[in-house]
């Protein structure tokens, strides 16, 4: 099984981001690498659909100890995840960040409700491969910002009211 024990891990710098997973016995582990951004969302939905659909998922904890940034879209996804994993598998999955301004980040989108939150260094197993990018149309785009935007605006007032004016732009556009 893949231990969420915490290691040293140290990653050069990075601008673009990337996902790297792994797996063992259904229990998978996510690390987001960089700057993870909108035109990762087709690679971030595709992937954790294939993982719901695995038949030996038990786990998923995420990584975010090496995210420069993340936007608004992949908050949301993430915030699906947290979502679909306890209606569909009963259980929380745990997110692991160091960096303090990204632990304020997903604090202040509500996501102490949806993970367990673990302020700490997690050691991603060597195996993890990048996930190859999935690039998706731009309407296949524009549906998962819009949806990702709407998970988002669900968890709270704040976050309804932060996202509500780029939600009707997105959707009337």
């Amino acid at each position: 099984m893949i231990s969420p024990h915490c290691l040293s891990a140290s990653v050069a710098e990075m601008a673009d981001g990337r996902i790297l997973a792994a797996s063992h016995n259904g229990a998978y582990v996510i690390r987001f690498e960089g700057d993870v951004r909108l035109t990762l969302c087709t690679t971030i939905d595709e992937y954790f659909q294939r993982m719901y659909d695995d038949p030996a998922f038990v786990s998923v904890w995420v990584d975010l100890c090496s995210a420069e940034g993340l936007d608004s879209t992949t908050l949301g996804l993430l915030a699906k995840l947290a979502l679909t994993v306890k209606e569909r598998f009963g259980f929380q999955p745990a997110i692991y960040s160091c960096d303090p301004g990204i632990n304020r980040l997903i604090r202040s989108m509500g996501f102490a409700q949806l993970f367990v939150l673990r302020e700490e260094l997690c050691g991603t197993p060597e195996e993890a491969a990048e996930i190859p990018v999935v690039e998706g149309s731009e309407n296949e785009v524009k549906e998962k910002v819009i949806e990702a935007h709407k998970v988002l605006m669900e968890l709270s007032p704040e976050n309804r009211a932060r996202f509500k004016d780029l939600l009707s732009a997105l959707e009337c556009g």
